[in-house]
């Protein structure tokens, strides 16, 4: 398996696209303006290595925080660097993937899922010993780095792999399947731009009837698409009041509530003090832990 590098510096962009034969391909980035274009379908797995990584996908946008990675494989991914920031992406059709961790040293891996953490000093090594000269050009070696790196990230995955196992499907291929379809419609709940939840719009993203979308997404996570965007909201909330001065009418509009009133209610309710009492530090200790 041969793994294709690239350099990108200030305004390159990179444009990669199907081919006939299984190829990986893995990007290094450094500089404004520095931009990747991926295939759908191809796995990739993203390190912001220094500053923020942004990304477009299925009509969303969002953006991987310094020191954290992300493994993708839905849509057509977008990748883009600003400022001084620098990247790492590891991408390719999951056949190319496959022929890696069949010969590499690792033969009998979990699937990696739609999933953003922080990741550890090894997984990083890794990372960066794929952007290397030397030894990435010999076959083997290749396989086996590759191999390692599938291996480190599925470690990082255990919490999913747990959730796998409550997946309906009468074989493993059937649960991942639905494990898939689910991780898609969190993410779209994640980093969609508007805060009304669609249910209908959400239940297409996994091909499933809305009714079926919140059975099958409590009986895998403990709570329905709309309580986990209720948490999402709650807990970006404590954030900008807690660890930003953004007045609470802006913090209001970002986060969709209809009036300033309407997000100190929800905000009382939620962790038992006031925005207010938050700032002066009163209460925080126990919301906090909330």
């Amino acid at each position: 398996m041969e793994l294709h590098r690239h350099q990108l510096r200030l305004s390159d962009q990179l444009i990669l696209k199907d081919g006939s034969m299984p190829e990986l391909h893995a990007i290094r980035a450094q500089g404004r303006g520095t931009r990747a274009e991926i295939p759908a379908g191809w796995i990739s797995a993203c390190w912001a290595v220094r500053g923020r990584l942004r990304f477009e996908a299925n009509g969303c946008e969002w953006e991987l925080a310094s020191g954290q990675a992300q493994v993708w494989r839905d849509g057509a991914l977008q990748c883009r660097g600003d400022g001084h920031h620098g990247w790492i992406v590891l991408t390719g059709p999951a056949r190319a993937w496959s022929a890696c961790l069949r010969s590499g040293e690792a033969r009998a891996m979990h699937e990696l899922f739609l999933w953003q953490g922080r990741i550890r000093r090894e997984t990083a090594h890794l990372f960066a010993c794929a952007t290397r000269e030397g030894d990435v050009r010999n076959p083997s070696y290749t396989s086996t780095l590759i191999a390692a790196l599938w291996g480190s990230l599925s470690a990082l995955q255990s919490e999913l792999h747990d959730r796998l196992m409550r997946c309906s499907g009468r074989t493993l291929a059937r649960q991942q399947q639905t494990l898939m379809r689910l991780l898609r419609v969190r993410h779209a709940i994640r980093h969609g731009a508007d805060h009304r939840l669609d249910l209908a719009s959400l239940a297409r993203t996994a091909n499933y009837s809305p009714f079926h979308l919140i059975r099958i997404h409590r009986m895998v996570f403990d709570e329905t698409p709309f309580e986990y965007a209720a948490r999402l909201r709650e807990e970006r909330a404590w954030r900008m009041v807690n660890d930003t001065g953004m007045p609470i009418c802006e913090i209001t509009e970002l986060l969709g509530f209809e009036s300033q009133s309407a997000f100190c209610r929800a905000f009382k309710n939620a962790f038992g003090t006031t925005a207010s009492e938050v700032r002066r530090g009163i209460g925080a200790i126990g919301a906090r832990a909330a």
